[in-house]
């Protein structure tokens, strides 16, 4: 290696100049690279979230709306999230395998806009149980592993039925992954494409998430036994080598695509898979993430524009090949006018 020291190398004479600055910057980002999760709800009426800012439970109109503002700022793919009905969350949470779900509208509206625009679909049954678990309880109350992926593999075919692109099983139960490709290949949907969370972190950030979709189950213990937290199927925060392990028979079992969920705080994580597989590996900036950016920024009177560029090229250094942000339409905006 080149011994580079001071003062015939200064290395602040890169940094000198803004033109030259951005011809040494290593990494770019571009609204290309953004995916934009978005909620909806029954209700035709669009409603703030107030435990995320800025972010809202979109009726179906103006969740339209929103896809062609995310097609016409470059934003290739937004990502599906069902705010279900009380009424209609049960122990099994039937409503997920309706064709006429909200979900199912979503798709099958967005797809009849012909935008060029991805469609990608939570698969997981905690937006539709009562207990807001990640799949059906079984007598100890812990989620039954098996009994649940085939309700998955269920779901994500009438995910496919719909016309959604990619499904993302978010569940982190063990064999999903190749359960439901065997079920979409099975059923003719070779080109949909797989997405799955991978390394999912038992974390206290998705609670802005929770809240958005109504999964307050989870700690209502109405059910014998019931878990009242995801530590057993979720991943612990402690481990790397595991996530590693998952990745590899992920890929092994069909997936196209890997998932770091949070991204921030596991960004060795994303870069580690990433080395070690080489397949494209996405971060999500999870809504607790977003809301501590949003909060930090107004309190310190700084511009969250600039705060959440720092955290999405720093997912972008890690290895990301792409962002689910709520910040995605902002972010488009801004790089719109930066380096459109």
């Amino acid at each position: 290696m080149i011994a580079r020291v001071f003062p015939k190398t200064r290395m602040r004479r890169l940094r000198k100049h803004s033109w030259l600055r951005e011809l040494t910057q290593e990494h770019t980002l571009h609204a290309k690279d953004l995916i934009l999760p978005l909620f909806i709800h029954e209700s035709p009426v669009t409603e703030p979230i107030s435990s995320l800012p800025g972010t809202f439970r979109y009726g179906l109109t103006d969740l339209l709306k929103i896809c062609q503002d995310a097609a016409q700022l470059g934003i290739p793919a937004v990502a599906l999230f069902p705010v279900v009905n009380d009424d209609k969350k049960d122990p099994s949470g039937s409503e997920a395998f309706n064709p006429d779900n909200i979900i199912c509208q979503a798709v099958c509206a967005i797809n009849a806009l012909n935008l060029d625009l991805g469609i990608i679909c939570d698969c997981a049954l905690d937006p539709y149980t009562n207990h807001s678990h990640d799949g059906v309880l079984q007598a100890d109350g812990d989620v039954d592993n098996d009994s649940t992926i085939a309700l998955l593999a269920k779901q994500a075919i009438l995910l496919a039925q719909a016309g959604c692109h990619v499904i993302a099983p978010s569940d982190m139960q063990d064999g999903r992954v190749g359960y439901i490709r065997s079920a979409l290949d099975q059923n003719h949907f070779h080109e949909v494409s797989i997405l799955s969370y991978t390394a999912k972190y038992a974390s206290h950030l998705y609670a802005p998430f929770r809240d958005a979709v109504g999964a307050h189950g989870i700690k209502n213990s109405a059910h014998p036994g019931q878990k009242l937290d995801k530590k057993t199927y979720q991943m612990n925060p402690a481990n790397r080598q595991e996530a590693l392990h998952i990745a590899r028979s992920h890929l092994s079992e069909g997936a196209d695509c890997l998932m770091v969920k949070p991204a921030t705080s596991y960004l060795d994580v994303l870069y580690h898979i990433q080395q070690d597989t080489k397949a494209p590996v996405f971060a999500y900036q999870v809504s607790g993430e977003y809301h501590m950016l949003k909060t930090f920024s107004s309190h310190m009177h700084i511009d969250f524009l600039d705060i959440l560029y720092e955290n999405l090229i720093a997912c972008k250094r890690a290895g990301a090949s792409a962002i689910l942000t709520y910040g995605a339409i902002e972010m488009a905006r801004a790089l719109q006018t930066t380096h459109g």
